[in-house]
């Protein structure tokens, strides 16, 4: 079966795992949309988590973009922003000065783009030359498309307002946006019609719908003069923070993905285990599909380090936060993923009160490590000693704790100021509110497949 493409996954899960549907379904539908076969010429953590107090630039919380000093066009597109994707409005707009409006126009570009991707009316003969020009769209003030049947297609019928928004922004914000518009279009034509077999393979494709999101971003943060050059020049640890965003998604959800006739799961593990990947939800192959499960938990885990790495450069606020709450949010998950013969059966997530406590932690880089290392124990603790896979994992997290131990003394939360915590708390409230309107979605969804 092709793979199709979970395109602006990054952004759709910000919250969510970025939470997940699930709790990032960041650095985002939450999780992308993966679609079905088109063929060509038609349609188809319990360790308590101390907290080191802010040593960032900028207010915790800066305030959210006062839609009233904006001009009509940047007015329409927040409001297609919201219409799009309440949960990374949301966050979108807690970012600090010209970075709000330069991602706010890279999320609707993204969103166009993968709009295109995922419309199965249009025949592969159109969608092939259109996902691959798309970037050059953004200099021509007229053009649109009509004729899509997606819910979101009001981003591709206005797309004269979104890219005359795009006009405006200053030429380094314009040149990394056209530029991943440009790879992402290309990556995504490559999958249309393409499995997803190796493991190499697995990461290109992850790559192309997250780890260019994160490098874009990236890129902006530092353009932005936010963060310092080398955040947006170590494309590599950019591309980490997506692959492992866009791997705890594919891997926690399996059992949705098949009931939608889709496979992202790299064949070159999956094979190893079973005939065909559908038969992982077979209850007489719960024992190997676990083991399964587990090599790819553990082969996401390798990007954690990186991960680290990334968020450790970070020096302003209100940047670490919309990147290390989706990081966190994936660690988490693939807590309760990993050796859970749950992933097989049904929805596994995170419970709300979790997700709201480590999202209103997860402020610096030392409760972050915190965080990891109480994740990773978690895991560590659920190695079947008999499983293939127990050797690697125990050796990747044995590098996560060494990055992850506690340096110096961390005080706790009752350090913070009033108007700290009061933001906090409306992060969190915003974000419960979102979870629980996904859960419900979610469960609806699944129990409607059993049925």
């Amino acid at each position: 079966m092709a793979a199709s493409t979970k395109a602006v996954s990054l952004f759709k899960r910000t919250l969510a795992l970025s939470p997940p549907r699930g709790p990032p379904r960041a650095l985002g539908r939450l999780r992308g949309g993966g679609r079905r076969v088109q063929q060509r010429g038609g349609p188809a953590v319990s360790v308590p988590v101390p907290v080191a107090p802010p040593r960032l630039q900028s207010p915790p919380c800066p305030p959210l973009c006062p839609q009233d000093s904006l001009g009509r066009g940047l007015r329409t597109c927040y409001r297609y922003l919201n219409q799009t994707s309440r949960s990374f409005a949301a966050v979108i707009q807690a970012l600090d000065g010209e970075l709000r409006h330069a991602v706010c126009i890279f999320y609707l570009v993204l969103r166009a783009l993968d709009t295109i991707e995922d419309d199965m009316t249009i025949s592969l003969d159109v969608k092939v030359p259109m996902l691959h020009e798309f970037h050059s769209y953004l200099y021509q003030p007229e053009w649109k498309y009509m004729e899509s049947k997606e819910k979101d297609r009001q981003v591709l019928e206005d797309f004269p307002t979104i890219s005359m928004e795009f006009r405006k922004l200053s030429k380094v914000y314009q040149d990394v946006i056209s530029d991943i518009c440009h790879k992402m279009g290309v990556g995504m034509a490559e999958f249309l019609e393409k499995k997803v077999d190796s493991q190499h393979e697995w990461d290109k494709y992850c790559h192309y719908v997250a780890g260019l999101v994160g490098i874009g971003l990236s890129r902006l943060f530092s353009a932005s003069e936010l963060e310092d050059p080398i955040v947006g020049q170590d494309t590599e640890l950019a591309n980490s923070m997506g692959l492992f965003l866009q791997k705890t998604n594919i891997i926690r959800d399996y059992l949705e993905d098949q009931l939608e006739g889709r496979e992202f799961w790299p064949r070159e593990v999956w094979s190893r285990y079973a005939k065909k990947l559908s038969d992982l939800a077979k209850p007489e192959n719960i024992d190997m599909a676990v083991q399964c499960l587990n090599e790819l938990i553990t082969n996401a885990l390798h990007h954690v380090p990186d991960v680290l790495t990334y968020l450790s450069r970070l020096k302003n606020q209100s940047v670490f936060n919309f990147c290390a709450i989706p990081q966190v949010m994936a660690i988490a998950t693939l807590a309760a993923c990993y050796n859970n013969k749950q992933v097989f059966r049904g929805v596994v997530k995170i419970r709300k009160g979790q997700a709201v406590t480590l999202m209103m932690d997860a402020t610096n880089i030392q409760a972050v490590k915190a965080i990891m290392y109480q994740y990773v124990e978690e895991i560590y603790q659920k190695i079947p000693s008999t499983d293939p896979s127990s050797s690697k994992t125990q050796q990747v997290i044995a590098s996560i704790r060494t990055m992850s131990l506690p340096g110096g003394p961390m005080a706790s939360r009752h350090h913070y100021s009033p108007i700290y915590l009061s933001c906090a708390m409306l992060l969190a409230a915003l974000s419960w509110q979102y979870l629980s309107t996904i859960s419900k979605a979610t469960e609806e969804y699944v129990q409607a497949g059993e049925n």
